[in-house]
């Protein structure tokens, strides 16, 4: 495989991209090589489907769109990466407000860590946000023939 690989697409903010996000980020990770039907990927698919939602709903408005990137390094570190102009960055609300919503980031903190990875929260130049995880990137191995 090549040295690096990149993919984005950029979505309405709009319920209706969750799920557009969630496949475009699976579609493009299996012509990479990871089949759709891997815990990598249904983590893969959990992690997008939390930062797509974060970028819609939290955004108030305030991001018409937002950006998914994807990026493979040298078959080692796969980065995906959601991006909104909303200047405010995620933040964790109290136990008490948590009880109907509010644990995205706490979702994708957890899957990211259990999978080795780490998550990253960072400001943009046109003064939005990027929110991003690293992962480890491991394929399955082929089944023994």
């Amino acid at each position: 495989m090549a040295d690096h690989l990149e993919a984005s697409v950029t979505l309405p903010s709009d319920p209706a991209s969750v799920s557009a996000a969630r496949s475009y980020v699976v579609g493009t990770l299996a012509e990479w090589g990871l089949p759709s039907d891997t815990e990598t990927a249904d983590t893969v698919r959990l992690i997008v489907s939390e930062l797509a939602t974060n970028a819609v709903q939290h955004t108030f408005g305030q991001s018409p769109t937002f950006t998914v990137d994807i990026a493979l390094h040298h078959d080692e570190q796969l980065r995906i990466g959601v991006t909104d102009s909303h200047p405010r960055f995620p933040k964790r609300l109290p136990a008490a407000v948590q009880q109907d919503n509010g644990r995205g980031m706490v979702i994708i903190r957890w899957l990211t860590a259990e999978c080795g990875g780490r998550l990253r929260v960072r400001p943009t130049s046109e003064g939005g946000k990027t929110v991003s995880i690293e992962l480890p990137w491991c394929l399955p191995e082929p089944p023994a023939v």
